[in-house]
């Protein structure tokens, strides 16, 4: 697999993650069924962390929660750790 079509699969999760994001912003407006909390951690997790501080940011969505304070940059610097790896 091609170091391309790794960033385009990287580039593509962050877009669903931060669609994801911006779903459960959109359900918590309109009191509606909620995306859990811990799935929202997870992907980021799962690589999505620059699409899930997108969705934080740009949309004001869980930037109180001191959980996501902590847990969606962690896991943007391990992101970053794990791509660095994967590029050496």
């Amino acid at each position: 697999m091609s170091l391309e079509f790794v960033f385009l699969l990287l580039f593509v999760w962050n877009l669903v993650v931060f669609a994801v994001y911006a779903i459960d912003k959109y359900k918590a407006r309109r009191n509606k069924w909620r995306i859990p909390e811990k799935t929202l951690v997870l992907l980021a997790f799962l690589g999505g962390a620059f699409g899930a501080l997108a969705g934080m940011y740009s949309i004001r969505h869980k930037t109180k929660h001191l959980k996501f304070q902590i847990l969606v940059p962690l896991a943007a610097v391990l992101n970053c750790i794990a791509l660095f790896c994967l590029v050496k």
